[in-house]
């Protein structure tokens, strides 16, 4: 099976012990516990910031019209401390998502030999970097452009866009998020030639049909069903995928060599 695959990749440890099914368990919980917490936590200190925070979400908003951010409704009561709680989340992701890659790098750490544990740190950095790429290229090139889109659209059709809070924050930090996670896509990738789970022949030989995936898989996660987010996410997907099949194939040459 794919999960004894797994734990067969992580019992390659430079000692020859085998740890039992229910250890790695438990080394699991613990991995979940500590991601957990470092959650929680950036959630905490994103909240002791979320006037600031609003501010920063709001600003794709003034870029389409000034007059957009003041004419933004609530609709409830408990609004004002639901959404902050809610962009806290989001941003806590953004502020632990170092530590979270740490935690689950720390799972597999057992199966890496003392060279390859040198590139941990590194390949953190590169996938926070990866993410946070992702997150400021929808904040400051596709949020902008959409919000325009569905302003001057409704604007077209003679209706007056009023906007309530809920509605545009859940929108800016649901296309943040999934641009974030979609430039991770390589981190994925790579990870799965390395464990033998994918090779250069495979990728190079199921390009179009990982493209087809990819476009999908951007058609699913993209908030909204305009081209203009469809194309923003789905391109740069696409080409971090090709991205991918090349470092494959320096990987697997270096394996080689």
């Amino acid at each position: 099976m794919w999960i004894d695959k797994i734990f067969k990749f992580r019992q390659k440890a430079e000692s020859d012990a085998t740890k039992p099914f229910l250890e790695h368990m438990e080394d699991l919980r613990w991995t979940l516990v500590r991601m957990a917490f470092a959650l929680s936590s950036g959630m905490a200190l994103s909240f002791c910031f979320r006037q600031q925070l609003v501010r920063v979400v709001q600003h794709p908003l003034n870029t389409v019209d000034p007059s957009l951010v003041a004419g933004l409704r609530t609709l409830g009561i408990t609004d004002s401390l639901t959404i902050s709680l809610q962009i806290a989340f989001y941003a806590g992701i953004v502020l632990s998502f170092p530590l979270l890659l740490f935690f689950l790098a720390q799972f597999v750490l057992p199966a890496l030999t003392r060279q390859e544990k040198k590139y941990v740190l590194p390949a953190i950095g590169i996938g926070f970097g990866l993410f946070l790429t992702g997150v400021l290229f929808s904040y400051f090139f596709v949020l902008p452009k959409a919000l325009a889109f569905f302003f001057h659209d409704a604007k077209d059709l003679q209706w007056t866009p009023m906007w309530t809070v809920r509605e545009y924050f859940s929108f800016v930090t649901q296309i943040t998020l999934a641009f974030g996670l979609s430039f991770e896509l390589p981190v994925v990738v790579l990870v799965l030639v390395y464990l033998g789970f994918l090779s250069f022949d495979f990728l190079h030989r199921t390009r179009a049909y990982a493209i087809v995936l990819i476009l999908i898989l951007a058609m699913i996660i993209a908030p909204t069903p305009d081209v203009l987010t469809f194309i923003s996410l789905g391109a740069p997907m696409c080409l971090l995928y090709e991205a991918c099949i090349w470092l494959a194939w320096l990987m697997e040459k270096k394996k080689k060599s």
